[in-house]
């Protein structure tokens, strides 16, 4: 596998299962269903994204993250050059695995007529609508987890990567970041649903707005910069906080 291939599958990976926990906990007639337990969520999406690291990891770093991949360049870890490239792949692969899982839980998206609900599997929303706020738990959320990847990613070097290294979220080691998400969402999640990733949020709800769904609703666009840009803002603020230490 290439790069950006690593990157496409690893994030398309990543979006199915943790979409998925979201479906089977939320969605009518599944044999999950009614759970609204935060704990199955968060460990869901730890392990979503143990999942997509394991894959990508030895071939593009796994960032499967654009707001890991803009820390990463900031703090001159990574080439320019593949930021945008490494971007689309992420973003491409966010919309296939949110995609797939649609197909995957077809019969319960058309058995569930709650439109909040539907939404909530594909795209994050805030808790408490506040502009200002849910824009800093983004931006909050995921600078601790740019900068705790960015003082973990040194990659251990091998005669397969001496010369070209792979630096990203597979450089902390699969476990320990799924750990981080966890974390993450256990302490920091409840305000906005911590998307803490652009492509989580985008490719997903570009797939909502598409897919026949009778009781779908809105696809809520008016929100949808802040899980792109708090996510990108924070990565940033992340890297240059590296940067000055």
């Amino acid at each position: 596998m290439n790069e950006l291939t690593a990157e496409f599958i690893g994030t398309a990976l990543l979006i199915l299962l943790g979409n998925g926990v979201v479906a089977n906990a939320s969605l009518k007639q599944t044999l999950a269903y009614p759970s609204s337990n935060w704990v199955l969520i968060t460990f869901g999406w730890g392990l979503a994204v143990f999942t997509g690291v394991m894959v990508a990891a030895p071939y593009s770093g796994a960032h499967i993250n654009p707001a890991v991949t803009l820390g990463l360049a900031l703090a001159g870890k990574f080439s320019w050059a593949k930021v945008l490239p490494f971007i689309l792949a992420q973003l491409g692969g966010a919309f296939t695995g949110s995609w797939v899982n649609w197909v995957f839980y077809k019969n319960h998206f058309d058995a569930t007529t709650d439109a909040k609900a539907i939404l909530g599997v594909f795209a994050t929303a805030p808790a408490i609508p506040n502009r200002l706020h849910n824009f800093s738990s983004e931006t909050i959320g995921t600078f601790v987890l740019v900068f705790t990847v960015l003082f973990m990613t040194e990659p251990s070097l091998t005669a397969d990567n001496l010369t070209h290294p792979k630096i990203g979220l597979g450089a902390i080691g699969a476990l320990p970041v799924a750990l981080l998400v966890v974390a993450i969402g256990m302490s920091l999640g409840g305000t906005t649903g911590y998307a803490i990733n652009p492509a989580r949020d985008l490719g997903p709800r570009l797939v909502h707005s598409l897919v026949p769904i009778t009781h779908k609703g809105h696809s809520q666009w008016a929100y949808a910069w802040i899980p792109i840009l708090g996510p990108l803002s924070g990565g940033a603020l992340a890297a240059l906080l590296y940067a000055l230490l």
